[in-house]
């Protein structure tokens, strides 16, 4: 396929700023994102296990209702994060998603009702195990099932928005006209490792747990001993075989011994060494950030391979700097998203390491945080409705 008429379809307004930054943010909020999506399928799939036992099992009678709710939250926040990657590529690769969409519309359409009733039957689930329902379990894996087959539905759109040599293939094969909408294509090995990283992601979570609540009194010792050992059981396991997975992904795609994928195995060699110890926790989340943006990484390096090799400019993208569009951004990304995520953070550290209800004293740093978060936000909502009416009349007057 010939990529002249994707260049020729990109957007005459440009983009406000250098792709290359674009392309940056991408890798960085998919690696988020995608750290809460395996999170959110690895507490849950656990939960499930757990809720067969915990009639039987003290330890898993505390540990699945914590996990349970660990999955209820994160699906939130990856929901919430997973706004930002879809916008950062639909700027520089509008095209590749726009096929996706016209190939599989009919899954796009599906995918929206599927997540609302997975997320629904969440918490079912949820209330279920509380009340001790013998169909909680059922409940919980049809919940499962259905949030799983949404990830596999995204998969399906990836692969489509970075295959620009099958595209015509895809939409007219044989040469007739397809537009239904139920194309469906998918990797099984690239599909395989992602899933596979949720029981590293869930072992190395395990792990902090038992960190964070060894210096409450309401804890048994013993409970957070059979919580660490089976975080490191996941975590050393569930990274041996996504690393085998990932070396014949990277096989696949010849990418093997591309520095990027050697450097990915580096750290991946280096989080297990730390995981199999587990002598600090924290430190084994750090190096699981650097893991993650490696393989975000990755995932662009054979995106803007595909595409650059059918004659896609991308860093030719027509460009319109918009000084006030970027300073409004940075505004509410770094001041409004770093003080609202500090104080989230703050209260939930406090709330977790206190035993009992707790209660910001004035004048705390969660109290601060508070009052600085809301300030901020209502100054924001000035300032961007503000800033929008002087646009609108000054273009329309």
């Amino acid at each position: 396929m010939d990529a002249t008429f994707i260049n020729a379809m990109k957007d005459a307004a440009g983009v406000p700023f250098y792709p290359v930054v674009f392309q940056g943010l991408y890798v960085l909020t998919w690696a988020l994102h995608a750290a809460f999506v395996l999170l959110a399928l690895g507490s849950m799939g656990l939960s499930i296990y757990g809720s067969t036992r915990q009639k039987n099992d003290p330890y898993w009678k505390i540990l699945t209702p914590h996990l349970i709710m660990t999955g209820k939250i994160s699906i939130s926040v990856l929901i919430v994060l997973g706004v930002a990657p879809l916008l950062f590529t639909q700027v520089i690769y509008d095209s590749g998603w726009y096929v996706a969409n016209t190939l599989s519309g009919a899954w796009v359409f599906i995918f929206i009702y599927a997540l609302i009733i997975g997320y629904t039957m969440y918490y079912w689930y949820q209330y279920a195990n509380k009340k001790g329902s013998s169909g909680n379990t059922l409940i919980g894996i049809v919940s499962f099932a259905i949030l799983v087959f949404c990830g596999v539905l995204m998969h399906n759109f990836a692969v489509e928005a970075i295959s620009p040599t099958q595209w015509m293939d895809w939409y007219a094969p044989n040469g007739v006209v397809d537009n239904s909408g139920w194309n469906m294509h998918i990797d099984l090995i690239r599909l395989g490792f992602m899933v596979s990283l949720m029981i590293p992601v869930t072992g190395i979570f395990m792990q902090n747990y038992s960190r964070f609540l060894s210096t409450r009194q309401d804890f048994e010792p013993k409970y957070l001993e059979f919580v660490k050992s089976l975080g490191t059981k996941m975590a050393v396991i569930g990274l041996i075989i996504s690393a085998a997975l990932f070396a014949v992904w990277m096989l696949k795609e010849n990418l093997l011994l591309h520095p990027l994928s050697l450097a990915t195995v580096a750290s991946v060699v280096v989080l297990l060494m730390l995981a199999m110890i587990n002598r600090n926790s924290y430190l084994t989340t750090g190096v699981l950030v650097i893991v993650a943006l490696l393989i975000s990484g990755v995932r662009e390096l054979i995106r803007y391979n595909n595409m650059t090799g059918i004659g896609y400019d991308l860093y030719g993208y027509p460009m319109n700097l918009e000084w006030e569009t970027i300073a409004m951004f940075l505004l509410t990304f770094v001041v409004l998203g770093f003080t609202g995520v500090a104080f989230i953070l703050t209260m939930a550290w406090k709330v977790g390491k206190t035993e009992g209800v707790y209660t910001a004293t004035e004048g705390s740093a969660v109290a601060r945080l508070s009052n600085a978060s809301l300030a901020i936000f209502i100054l924001w909502i000035v300032v961007y409705f503000g800033w929008g009416m002087v646009a609108l009349f000054k273009n329309t007057l």
